[in-house]
């Protein structure tokens, strides 16, 4: 299944996750609704296509050593934080 990368800032000592950018992986199968290979017209009703993307992955391309913004202002925790 297709599914998005997300890449962004990991905060060590609160464990949360800031997103900066999302992209596209494509699982390239013809019966996948998000793939480039899809074989059915727009609109496709084939019960036989894949009509749910997998989880997205979070890609961490920066590793910060403070806490993040929100934890710094005493706020609450995001949601999807991945130490929470």
């Amino acid at each position: 299944m297709c599914h998005n990368i997300i890449d962004g800032r990991y905060h060590t000592p609160c464990g949360h996750f800031v997103s900066m950018s999302t992209r596209l992986q494509d699982c390239l199968r013809a019966n996948c609704l998000f793939s480039r290979r899809h074989v059915h017209p727009v609109g496709c009703k084939s019960q036989f296509c894949i009509r749910l993307m997998a989880l997205p992955v979070r890609n961490p391309i920066r590793v910060s050593p403070t806490v993040c913004s929100n934890c710094q202002m005493g706020g609450p925790v995001p949601v999807g934080a991945m130490g929470s």
